[in-house]
């Protein structure tokens, strides 16, 4: 039942000690505060590292050539291993590769012309399989397919900002002809991607450019390993390289002869980072939790001696140790939740306040995107919050109760 008449003593003693009770209730807002903060700046570094892995599929291998740096077989180091598009058909058919797709790149300067307007881009040669491995996203016509390598097809697929270059706004230039080194290439899909830098890029099928080039060359591969867990993954990288220097005489220990880097492996090494920022967020937030916490306890215990005479007359009436420890503890209460729910709210206020502004103003900060708070983590803190703040009204509460009547009515 509400007791009007203890709460009136409550506010009572809150009024005649403002400052105190200000202090007091600031130390639990500010570590309520800071854990929501905390938590919503953790959260923007992972959305951002997040949005950098979605350009890729993350259980990839990338695969390149290099020198050698042990001699093989009477074969001296410093040799070049050149791939070719052999090994890319090799590749492909070992056990756990789910797709492949070879990049050639083209010698020179690549200089694109439309009409009368000639600019430098960014060419590169593939299979179809590079669009579920790299994820351009193609948002006008289609990718390069089966029958354009098969047929060495003179198509390309250009960037949203090549688009921009050459073309009107509202053109549509699917269709167009875009020459490069005296060849025309017909547009046959536009794509777009996160970085500037790789929408300034045309993909041609890579059986066109080496026809015209004459060679078979392959300058890199890009492997996907379908659902393979790290220790697979390690597995096929093994026999990638094993087939590679069967095929080029190198020594397989020989890790400089082909660089592979692993997504899955980076993948997992950014989840173990994160983790551990979380945990140190967490940790750092708590800690300020606490300290507020204590601060109640400490002024609980201020207010239980400033009362001591109260207290003892109020025993001597009559009045029960339920009510004397009830007294305390609703005070404590009402101080942990009041100032840790106006913790919470101006927490979240200012975490999507700036995630809004930073989306109305499209910024996009290359270590921090879309700050947002898990509402049910919050909601966890502050409960234990309160519940810590009872606890800590408890030890307080109980001393007033061992309270001697006779003595504190003297004192």
């Amino acid at each position: 039942m509400f007791d009007f008449d203890k709460w009136q003593e409550i506010f009572d003693s809150i009024r005649r000690h403002k400052m105190r009770t200000f202090l007091t209730a600031l130390s639990v807002w500010w570590g309520i505060f800071m854990l929501v903060i905390l938590l919503g700046a953790g959260k923007g570094l992972e959305n951002s590292a997040l949005h950098n892995f979605e350009d890729d599929a993350i259980n990839t291998l990338w695969i390149w050539s290099n020198r050698t740096s042990k001699p093989h077989k009477g074969l001296p180091a410093g040799r070049w291993v050149q791939m070719r598009m052999d090994d890319y058909e090799e590749i492909d058919n070992l056990e756990g590769v789910n797709m492949t797709s070879a990049r050639y790149f083209p010698s020179g300067e690549y200089f694109i012309t439309y009409k009368n307007k000639s600019l430098s881009f960014n060419v590169q040669c593939v299979h179809p399989e590079h669009e579920p491995i790299e994820k351009p996203r193609v948002y006008l016509g289609r990718f390069i397919n089966d029958l354009d390598i098969e047929q060495r097809r003179k198509i390309c697929v250009i960037g949203k900002l090549v688009v921009e270059e050459f073309f009107k706004e509202g053109q549509d230039p699917l269709g167009e002809y875009l020459t490069i080194r005296g060849v025309d290439y017909k547009i046959v899909g536009v794509f777009t991607e996160s970085r500037d830098s790789e929408m300034r890029r045309l993909y041609l099928p890579v059986t066109t450019i080496q026809r015209i080039e004459g060679t078979d060359r392959v300058h890199s591969f890009t492997v996907e390993v379908g659902d393979a867990d790290l220790a697979e993954s390690q597995r096929i990288e093994e026999r990638i390289r094993a087939t590679l220097a069967t095929r080029h005489n190198f020594d397989p220990e020989d890790t400089r002869a082909v660089g592979v880097w692993s997504g899955l492996e980076e993948f997992n090494e950014f989840k173990t980072t994160i983790g551990f920022i979380q945990l140190f967020i967490w940790f750092v937030g708590i800690g300020s939790i606490i300290a507020g916490v204590i601060g109640v306890s400490n002024i609980m215990l201020i207010v239980v001696k400033e009362r001591t005479k109260e207290i003892g007359v109020r025993k001597a009436l009559g009045a029960t140790p339920g009510s004397i420890v009830s007294m305390i503890l609703q005070e404590a209460i009402m101080l942990t939740s009041v100032a840790g729910y106006f913790g919470m709210i101006t927490g979240l206020t200012l975490v999507y306040g700036i995630n809004q502004f930073m989306l109305a103003n499209d910024i996009e900060a290359e270590f921090f995107r879309d700050p947002e708070v898990s509402l049910t983590a919050v909601l966890s803190a502050l409960i234990v919050l309160v519940v810590s703040g009872t606890l800590a009204g408890l030890i307080p509460a109980l001393q007033a109760v061992r309270i001697n009547p006779v003595v504190a009515m003297k004192g």
